[in-house]
């Protein structure tokens, strides 16, 4: 499968729907952040992560290899997923299919917004859009699929120590 067909995007929006919370707060925030940053030591990745909520910065950190330019692209590419309510990999996949540039084709300032792969939007069942998790330092593709093991290894971490019902 190639990162420009619209099979890939599918895959991309089903992630969205896959990778959602029962509940997200300030400790979820933390968790989050930090397995992502265990990710990153672990791997010896330069990447920053970041975590927010409703527009506040809840978890951030940025490993050895970054430089203040990672935080910029973490706000562009966060500012993406706020405003479209998809991740950034898809906004900037879906304009790269349509071979038109995303900034044209959704009259957006390139200074304020990023669509490249990195951040992902954090929806809550029942809710809806609440927030974003976003990874900067690596390819836009590597970005997105770190975040997206995160999660994945996040939430099913989290549903099994769910206590029965």
């Amino acid at each position: 499968m190639t990162f420009l067909s619209q099979e890939f995007l599918d895959d991309l929006l089903a992630q969205e729907e896959r990778l959602q919370f029962s509940a997200f707060d300030n400790e979820a925030a933390l968790a989050l952040g930090l397995h992502l940053v265990e990710l990153g030591r672990a791997r010896r990745l330069p990447i920053t992560v970041d975590v927010r909520r409703a527009g506040q910065q809840l978890f951030h950190a940025a490993l050895a290899g970054t430089s203040p330019d990672n935080d910029e692209w973490v706000v562009r590419k966060s500012a993406v997923v706020m405003r479209f309510g998809h991740s950034s990999y898809y906004m900037g996949r879906r304009a790269a299919l349509k071979d038109v540039p995303f900034h044209e084709a959704m009259l957006v300032d390139p200074r304020e917004y990023a669509a490249h792969g990195g951040s992902f939007p954090i929806r809550v069942i029942g809710t809806g859009l609440v927030g974003t998790v976003t990874v900067s330092g690596l390819p836009q593709h590597e970005d997105h699929a770190l975040v997206v093991e995160a999660l994945d290894a996040f939430l099913a971490g989290r549903a099994s120590a769910a206590p029965p019902r």
